[in-house]
C-alpha cells in the first residue's frame, strides 16, 4: 500500500510538471545559456514548489491555502512582471557560443531560489492538487504516513521530469549553432513575455470594480 501511494504520487508529480509552460521555457533557456547545473537547479526549484503545494493539499493546511488564494492578485502581478522581464531579457540577449556560459546565470542557488519563488506565485496550483488528492485519498482521508509519501512522491516525480528535460536540452546545447540558439532565445523570450503580459492582465482584472 505505501509503495502504491508513492508510485501514484510520482505519477502526479510527472503529470503536473510535464506540460510546457513558462517554467519549462525558463528551465530550457537556462540550460542552454548557463549549463545543466543552472537548468537542473531551476527544475529542482519548481519541484520544491510542487512539493510545498502538495503538502498544503495533503495535510489540509487550510490557513496557508486561504492566505495564498487571498493574495492571488498581487502574486499574479508579481509573476507577470517577472516573466515579462525574463522574456524581454531573453529576447534581446546575444547568443553565446556553446562552449561559453553566461556566468551571470550560472549560479545554482539563485536559479533554484528564483524558480521556487516564481512557481509559488501561482496559488491556483493548490486547487489542482486538492482536486487530485480528493480523488486519490481514501474515505478516511490521508494519515500522516500517506501524506508524507504523497509529498515525497510528487517531489520525486517532478524532479524526474526536470532531470530528463535538462539532460535532453544539454545534449542539444552542444550541437546548436549561434543562429539556432538565437532563434530559440527569440521564441522563448517572446512566449515567456506574452505569458507575463497575460498574468499582469489577469491580476488587474481579477476583481472588477463595482461600477464595471
Amino acid at each position: 500500500m505505501p509503495l502504491l501511494v508513492l508510485l501514484k504520487a510520482v505519477g502526479i508529480g510527472l503529470a503536473v510538471a510535464a506540460p510546457v509552460g513558462p517554467m519549462s521555457l525558463l528551465c530550457m533557456r537556462r540550460t542552454l545559456t548557463a549549463g545543466w547545473q543552472s537548468g537542473l537547479s531551476t527544475g529542482l526549484g519548481i519541484a520544491t514548489s510542487d512539493g510545498i503545494y502538495a503538502a498544503v493539499a495533503a495535510l489540509g493546511l487550510a490557513g496557508i491555502a486561504r492566505f495564498t488564494l487571498a493574495y492571488t492578485r498581487p502574486l499574479h502581478l508579481a509573476a507577470g512582471l517577472f516573466l515579462l522581464y525574463l522574456g524581454l531579457r531573453t529576447f534581446f540577449v546575444r547568443a553565446t557560443p556553446a562552449n561559453r556560459l553566461d556566468r551571470r546565470a550560472a549560479s545554482a542557488l539563485p536559479a533554484y531560489a528564483s524558480a521556487v519563488l516564481l512557481t509559488l506565485t501561482n496559488p491556483p496550483t493548490i486547487i489542482s492538487f486538492a482536486a487530485i488528492f480528493t480523488v486519490l485519498a481514501p474515505p478516511t482521508g490521508f494519515d500522516l504516513q500517506m501524506a508524507m509519501l504523497t509529498i515525497a512522491g510528487v517531489f520525486l516525480g517532478s524532479s524526474l521530469w526536470w532531470l530528463l528535460l535538462t539532460g535532453a536540452v544539454s545534449l542539444v546545447r552542444h550541437v546548436a549553432g549561434p543562429r539556432t540558439r538565437r532563434l530559440i532565445d527569440a521564441i522563448s523570450g517572446a512566449v515567456v513575455g506574452a505569458i507575463g503580459v497575460v498574468q499582469i492582465y489577469r491580476a488587474l482584472n481579477l476583481y472588477p470594480s463595482a461600477n464595471g
